[in-house]
Parts: structure tokens; sequence; C-alpha cells
């Protein structure tokens, strides 16, 4: 079952490629106006995505930092009983709609990248923490007990037994929130926060189709990227028998 995986993912990564390049042979021979050159110019594209993945990454860190140690606090047993609460509060950010809580947080922190970020985390935040719970809730019990029983102390067997079985669970729910990340991060070109939605609201207000077009495609094609590497990673990641 494993040695399909590796396939798979070169499948994957070819039809990345080939879209891609035709994406690329489209461009180069579109009839463009001037602005449109000046729009989808190559340095131009880089620095948009550039923009994108700053974005992308920055709130990605952001959240694992908040959403890995909470997940894990969230499964102790003194502090259990957060549980519901917390993912109570995780489940608003992911219920709001993308748009109107990237504009109603710019209206309170200010127009501009960092309220973009902030925006990203509270929409991505979910989907780690959930599996992270998820994961260390589905570990055999009886392991826990035998690490426990070896004298292994409570952190050792957090990292020693929990969270290497926790795994592949835990990845899903950060590729998950990865790609989300990538998505929605198109929408912060609305409070200027950059990226390639920029390209998308050009196409959109000046009806330059060409332009809105090869932007939907440059963010789809970096959105199955990014779940491309997830997957690759969550592959190597997970320990062998699992």
């Amino acid at each position: 079952m494993r040695r399909g995986v590796p396939v798979a993912l070169l499948v994957q990564l070819g039809v990345i490629l080939v879209a891609l390049a035709v994406l690329v042979l489209w461009l180069l021979n579109a009839p463009l106006t001037p602005t449109e050159a000046t729009t989808l110019a190559p340095s131009a594209l880089w620095a948009y995505t550039v923009e994108h993945l700053k974005l992308t990454v920055v709130a990605a860190v952001i959240v694992l930092v908040i959403a890995l140690p909470l997940g894990i606090l969230l499964t102790r047993s003194r502090t259990r009983f957060l549980a519901g609460p917390v993912s109570a509060v995780a489940n608003v950010g992911q219920a709001a709609p993308a748009i109107g809580l990237i504009v109603l947080l710019a209206f309170w922190l200010g127009f501009g990248f960092w309220a973009a970020i902030v925006a990203l985390v509270v929409y991505a935040v979910l989907p780690v923490l959930r599996n992270t719970v998820v994961g260390l809730q589905q570990v055999d019990r009886r392991l826990i007990e035998a690490g426990r029983g070896m004298g292994m102390s409570a952190a050792a067997v957090l990292f020693k037994v929990e969270l290497p079985l926790a795994v592949p669970v835990m990845l899903s729910g950060i590729r998950t929130a990865l790609v989300l990340l990538v998505g929605t991060a198109a929408l912060a070109t609305f409070i200027n926060g950059g990226g390639l939605g920029i390209l998308i609201t050009t196409g959109v207000n000046l009806n330059l189709t060409t332009v809105l077009v090869a932007g939907s495609i440059l963010v789809a094609l970096l959105a199955l990227f990014v779940d491309w590497v997830g997957r690759l990673v969550e592959y190597l990641a997970t320990p062998k028998g699992l």
C-alpha cells in the first residue's frame, strides 16, 4: 500500500507542472494589452507569489505555535475539561465567512499585512487543533500504560509514544490548514495585504479576463503544490507500520 503512495505523489506533481507549463505558454502567446502585459510581467507575478507565500508561511507558523501545544494541553487529564469551550471558540473562526472576518479584523487592527495574518490564523487554527486532539485521543491507552509501567515520565510517554503515533492524523490537519491558508490568502488583497489575489481583483475591476484567469489558476496551482508538499511530508514522517 505504501509503495503506491510515491507514485500518486509523482502523478500529482506532474499534473501541477504540466498545468503550470500550459499557463506559461498561454500567457506567452496570448494577445495582451499594455495593462495586461505590465500586470502579468514575470517580475510582477514573482512578487505577488512571494507575498502570497509569505502570508501563508507566517500564518502557518503562528497556527502551529498556537494549535499544537494547545491541542496537547487539551488532552491532558487536568485540562481536558477545557476541550469543549476551546473547540467552540475555534469553531467560530472557521464558521465565520472568510471575507467578512478579514474585513472586520482590518477595521479593528488596521488595513495591511498583519491584519490579514490575524484573520488567516483565526480561520485556519481549527483543523490543526482538532486533528491534534483527535490524533492523541486515538492512541491506544494500553501503549500509554505500558510506557508508564516501564518507568517513563509523563513527558517521555508524550514525546516517545503518543506524539509519534498521532503524527499521521496531526499532519493531515496541518496539510488541510495550509491549503485553506493558500486559498484564503487571496482575500488579503481586499485589505491591502498583498498576494496573488490582486490579480483576481484587478481582472474583475478592469474587466481583464486574461489577468483574472491567470490569477485564479496560479492560486489553484499554489494550493495544489502546498497540498503535494504536505502529502510528501506526511508520507515521510509517518512511522513505518502505520
